[in-house]
């Protein structure tokens, strides 16, 4: 089959692999019909290589068919449909009970200390190939697949993979209060649609910032109250305090992490990783804070004092010296983590199924074919093309659509 493979820092390629095949009775094989190219698939295009090995698969926001079933599967038959969550949870056990999916025991990566494995992630989160290809091995496929109807376009689905429930997660962690402001930081696919889920939920001020003119524009035509980073970069905190009774916001949503502009420090750390031994890197990244952390600083200075901060954007550095006196001093409270897919689906797939109210037909502003995804991939990194949303679709052959 074909595949997305890693082979360096900015270097991913399409390549020819062997098909996956049943492993245990309970998996399943799906044949891929589209699949999403994640922001955070951008760290591994130009941070965590130390943690890669060329030829891994990329890729954790995939639907499709099923194609072929284990033995001891019984909730799915060939030919149903059906979305991957990025986590590779068990549903089973005392973490996926409580709604922690990302933390499931079964699949927690022990030996790095890390919670469930992810789908094309690294060896920090297993080393399990992703669904950037044209088929895909799935454990646990009595509870880990979620089974859509046929009928609407693989956009009303595929988001369920990622990037509903982290915006959904981020959004109810962010727990605004009645009438209150939610300031979302990064207007990526990940606070867009933050953006869109706080507004359906009835967060009745959203204020959205980023320095993208085209992600600029499309949450504002949502309704959103934008701010330009290149016109306010320097007084941020005094203009949103000026559209928030002088307080600032309740809550911040930080859907950023360590892509952050600004930080010459944290570039040139990152950059330095690429040129070390892998070894050597790892280590680094483990033990060292060099994260790009001018988002979270950021959230910091705006939220109210008592306000909340969601983080959602992922950040890699271990050691990150943390302002813990204005935390302590603001009495913010903070919450963060991986989305746990399978605890929120329930509640988002009837939105799905009832329509679209989060606008996600159109949420994608490029289609393309899967050996489009080395262009798609540098596009994306330099933020141009006005590209925030990518879906890549194994199946087609025909050129780029937008």
């Amino acid at each position: 089959m074909r595949a997305v493979t890693w082979h360096g820092r900015h270097d991913v390629r399409v390549d020819t692999v062997p098909d996956p095949k049943i492993e245990e009775p309970t998996d399943v094989i799906v044949q891929i019909t589209s699949t999403g190219i994640c922001g955070s698939d951008l760290h591994l295009y130009s941070v965590l290589g130390p943690f890669l090995e060329v030829g891994d698969i990329l890729g954790h926001e995939p639907m499709g068919i099923v194609a072929e079933v284990g033995p001891e599967v019984t909730e799915l038959r060939v030919g149903d449909r059906v979305v991957v969550p990025f986590n590779v949870s068990c549903g089973t056990c005392f973490m996926c009970e409580r709604g922690l999916h990302s933390q499931c025991e079964t699949t927690q990566v022990h030996e790095q200390g890390k919670g469930a494995a992810l789908f094309g992630y690294t060896k920090l989160y297993g080393q399990v190939p992703g669904g950037q290809a044209e088929y895909l091995r799935v454990p646990f496929g009595n509870t880990l697949p979620i089974r859509v109807p046929d009928g609407p376009p693989d956009d009303r689905f595929v988001y369920l993979s990622d990037v509903l429930p982290t915006a959904w997660q981020a959004v109810e962690y962010a727990a605004v209060p009645p009438g209150g402001t939610l300031a979302v930081l990064g207007l990526g696919p990940i606070g867009d649609m933050a953006t869109r889920v706080a507004r359906h939920r009835g967060v009745e001020r959203v204020i959205g910032i980023d320095l993208v003119p085209e992600r600029l524009e499309r949450a504002r035509a949502g309704g959103v109250t934008t701010l330009d980073l290149n016109e306010h970069g320097k007084n941020l905190g005094e203009v949103v305090r000026g559209l928030t009774d002088g307080r600032g916001p309740d809550s911040v949503l930080d859907a950023v992490g360590m892509e952050a502009h600004g930080s010459p420090v944290g570039t040139l750390a990152h950059q330095i990783t690429g040129l070390l031994p892998d070894a050597v890197a790892a280590k680094m990244m483990e033990t060292i804070g060099f994260d790009r952390l001018n988002a979270l600083y950021a959230a910091i200075e705006l939220v109210r004092r008592g306000g909340t901060i969601s983080l959602s954007g992922v950040y890699g550095g271990m050691a990150d010296p943390m302002p813990m006196m204005t935390l302590f001093d603001k009495q913010i409270q903070l919450r963060m983590g991986q989305a746990n897919v399978h605890r929120w689906a329930p509640e988002i797939l009837p939105l799905l199924l009832a329509g679209d109210p989060l606008g996600v037909e159109d949420f994608a502003t490029h289609r393309l074919p899967l050996d489009a995804a080395p262009e798609a991939y540098a596009t994306f990194q330099a933020r141009k093309d006005g590209m925030v949303k990518t879906l890549l679709r194994p199946g087609d052959t025909h050129d780029a659509e937008r």
